[in-house]
């Protein structure tokens, strides 16, 4: 079974894709509004015979958009279309959510695929930019709703943050430079029509300029490749985590034992963790192999700017490590507060996976919301 296409790698996958001549459109969630099943910048591929990689949210709303993919393709011709999920009763078969998605279904994105290479470099360089997608409906008199979808011209462009934040070209489409360095700096998509910021409704007609923010994955370093550390990876790479394994034992940085594109390095974890550049994107959960290894990595950290620091450990040992670096000074009660000791989130995790889970949970959490809960210290 093919492993599905992770969003952060449509870019990739597009530029292959286009090497190989295979057809395909790719659908992006370019507004939403109201409740959805997902949200502006959700990307997913589909291919002639509808079949999807990734989601755009399911059910319905996805159901027509494999639909009109396969009639898009056939055409050669992209297409916007409203979705809304208005229906009037639980037992009917319309989606009842209550919000409405714009939607670009797109055949032509081979056409751009120099552009999906650069923001593939710039993911795997983990350097920031924009990709522009300008959108320019085809006919002026057929708006989309439900039951129709508007033919539509696509161009995509990339620039890098270097380029945004300098001088942007003047032949750039609106919105201007200044609403570019504004969604760069605020890292959400945006969709502007007439250089405005635009609703998902069909009243905002077209031209369409998506401004979608290429910003570096979440970090996630792995102090430790035992079994904890590679369950841990497993299920990080899933929801979205650049993976860094640090180990000083050989046979725990193989790339072979982690997800494709996990880096690994070998050498005394504390000393790696010192020298590993951290700030409000990366994540470090220590979990070596035993507690003069976590102890050593928590004093190399906990000073850093990650965004979250988490260690393994009963809560006596927490409780004495947490003690022993007050007593030589190498951590303050302030940078300790932070930690997230005992690791992960308190759902009566025993076996590995489930250990792994408690702590993905905790890392989504303080992604999402800026923090999470503790395990009980007391």
């Amino acid at each position: 079974m093919k492993t599905p296409t992770a969003e952060a790698d449509i870019p990739q996958a597009i530029a292959a894709l286009a090497a190989m001549g295979e057809p395909f459109a790719l659908a992006i969630v370019l507004a939403d509004s109201g409740s959805t099943p997902r949200k502006a910048g959700t990307k997913a591929l589909i291919d002639s015979t509808g079949a999807i990689d990734g989601t755009i949210g399911g059910g319905a709303v996805e159901a027509e958009a494999q639909r009109r993919a396969v009639a898009a393709i056939d055409a050669g011709e992209a297409v916007v279309f409203d979705f809304a999920m208005h229906g009037p009763a639980v037992a009917g078969e319309s989606p009842i959510c209550g919000g409405s998605m714009k939607i670009l279904l797109d055949p032509t994105a081979a056409r751009h695929a120099d552009a999906f290479a650069m923001a593939a470099e710039a993911r795997r360089d983990r350097k920031r930019g924009l990709l522009l997608t300008t959108i320019q409906p085809a006919t002026a008199d057929a708006p989309p709703e439900e039951a129709r979808a508007a033919p539509a011209n696509v161009t995509v462009r990339f620039i890098g943050a270097d380029t945004v934040e300098g001088t942007i070209p003047a032949e750039l489409p609106s919105p201007g430079a200044e609403a570019l360095r504004s969604v760069l700096a605020g890292g959400t998509t945006r969709l502007f029509a007439g250089g405005h910021h635009a609703a998902a409704s069909a009243a905002a007609a077209g031209p369409w300029v998506f401004v979608e923010p290429l910003v570096a994955p979440p970090l996630l370093v792995i102090a430790g490749g035992g079994h904890v550390g590679q369950a841990l990876a497993r299920q990080a790479a899933l929801v979205g985590f650049d993976l860094l394994i640090l180990d000083d034992r050989p046979e725990f940085t193989d790339l072979g034992l982690y997800p494709p594109g996990a880096k690994s390095r070998l050498g005394d974890v504390a000393g790696q963790l010192a020298a590993t550049e951290m700030d409000g994107e990366t994540y470090v959960a220590i979990v070596t192999r035993g507690h003069q290894h976590d102890r050593a990595a928590l004093a190399a950290c906990v000073a850093g700017g990650a965004a979250y620091v988490g260690m393994i450990g009963s809560k006596r040992k927490v409780g004495l490590i947490r003690e022993d670096l007050l007593a030589h000074g190498e951590a303050t009660a302030e940078q300790l507060a932070r930690l997230y000791a005992p690791i992960g989130l308190d759902i009566g995790a025993e076996t590995v996976p489930e250990i792994a889970a408690s702590i993905v949970a905790q890392l989504i959490a303080v992604r999402r919301r800026g923090t999470a809960a503790r395990m009980p210290t007391g």
